[in-house]
């Protein structure tokens, strides 16, 4: 199922709003709150990568090596105008920033040497001799941009009137290949799971996400919801048999 509409799955949820729940007559539960990607910690981050693009953007006039400097600018500036647009409830428009922003660091991995540019990051990338390489502060800023754009991509697919809850699912694990405990993309990974039908797993991402923050109501929320349908289906099961 590549997409289904925000209207709930059952008669338990009327609505869910990037990973959000409003609750339906008789015993819903009341709406859950998805997680923006632009918390304290990530603005923070986001101050810091801006510096470094424009660092990096006047080392590049400085020297002669200008092709990754200016991709890393390119694309720290690109994940940012996301971030803004996120903020102003374009998630369209954030969307398309987030995928320029990882364009650009694809295209870093080409200059770099790698290959492969397809399925690495640039910052891990083994450059061929004689190409330009990053610092140890620009591998890292781009790693953590990489990341960021992801788990911002999940969060704005979450908004969209049609969800695409595998292409959701398909970011989070993006991000928690690198991040195992990464919050967002487990408890994001979790809502994806459960609108998809994959109670099993849903189950996983969300215990892992309730570790991260065990007093998180919203998690604690799904955790029930998704208790109570695999118990439903046990019940099923057990009739049937």
């Amino acid at each position: 199922m590549m997409s289904q509409s925000r209207a709930g799955q059952d008669g338990n949820t009327s609505r869910t709003e990037c990973g959000s729940t409003s609750s339906s007559s008789g015993g819903g539960i009341s709406r859950l709150q998805v997680y923006s990607s632009h918390s304290q910690s990530g603005r923070g981050r986001d101050m810091r990568s801006q510096q470094l693009g424009r660092h990096s953007g006047s080392s590049a006039k400085q020297t002669g090596h200008s092709e990754p400097t200016d991709l890393l600018r390119r694309a720290l500036d690109f994940k940012t105008q996301g971030t803004q647009c996120y903020k102003e409830k374009k998630y369209r428009e954030a969307i398309g920033k987030y995928h320029r922003a990882l364009l650009e660091m694809k295209g870093l991995c080409r200059v770099l040497g790698d290959p492969d540019a397809s399925s690495k990051s640039p910052s891990s990338a083994v450059p061929t001799p004689g190409k330009s390489t990053l610092t140890d502060e620009e591998k890292g800023a781009v790693e953590n941009a990489e990341l960021e754009c992801y788990n911002s991509l999940a969060a704005c697919l979450l908004q969209m009137e049609l969800v695409n809850y595998e292409r959701v699912k398909e970011y989070c694990l993006k991000v928690l290949r690198k991040e195992g405990e990464n919050f967002k993309a487990l408890y994001r990974s979790g809502v994806a799971y459960y609108h998809l039908g994959d109670f099993h797993k849903a189950l996983h991402y969300l215990k892992e996400s309730h570790k991260q923050q065990p007093s998180d109501t919203n998690v604690i929320r799904y955790i029930q919801l998704t208790e109570m349908k695999l118990r439903r289906s046990s019940q099923r099961e057990k009739e049937a048999s």
